[in-house]
């Protein structure tokens, strides 16, 4: 069922959005050098590494790590690279990574592949069974602000929780905090 959920959401979404897809991608190229798209090494479900798109919000000498890890992380950020973020723009990439298969529309965000921390946790906990999210219950409480074993904390709970009315209402809150950019960072 979440599986048939997140194929006709993907394909319902990519069919409205498909012009401001267009125009963001064309503003990614026009900004700065390098290509729209920034494909991630990310880890879905059983740990396995895939490759996730997001629109280029930072310079494509950027060194491969999460952004809070980044000494001074504005200097790297392309000139719009600070709006996408703050809007999740960057994010509407990964709609195709929903309708491969390798992501939901809830679930944990997918860690970055050297993120070993966060994965040996989620191991431990069994949320590297899941498929990962484009958003999550850590996202909608807190986002980026939350220390590590907290969110880990957070999908342990939507692991137990996991249902498609817990999604719905994920998506709903997700949909606020974008709205808002509460909890956006840089």
């Amino acid at each position: 069922m979440k599986r048939l959920f997140d194929l006709l959401m993907a394909v319902f979404a990519a069919a409205v959005l498909a012009l401001p897809i267009l125009i963001v991608a064309l503003a990614v190229r026009l900004t700065s050098p390098g290509p729209a798209l920034y494909w991630s090494d990310r880890v879905g479900r059983h740990n396995r590494i895939f490759k996730m798109p997001k629109f280029r919000s930072m310079r494509i000498d950027t060194p491969a790590v999460a952004t809070h890890l980044l000494e001074n992380p504005d200097q790297w950020l392309t000139p719009i690279g600070s709006l996408l973020r703050k809007s999740s723009l960057d994010e509407l990439p990964q709609l195709w990574s929903i309708l491969k298969g390798d992501m939901s529309f809830v679930g944990p965000r997918p860690a970055l592949f050297n993120q070993d921390d966060l994965i040996s946790l989620r191991t431990e906990a069994g949320v590297h069974e899941l498929v990962p999210g484009l958003t999550g219950w850590a996202q909608v409480n807190g986002r980026d602000e939350l220390p590590i074993p907290q969110k880990v904390q957070l999908d342990v709970e939507y692991l137990r929780r996991r249902s498609l009315g817990f999604d719905l209402k994920i998506l709903w809150l997700t949909a606020l905090k974008v709205m808002s950019r509460d909890g956006v960072s840089h």
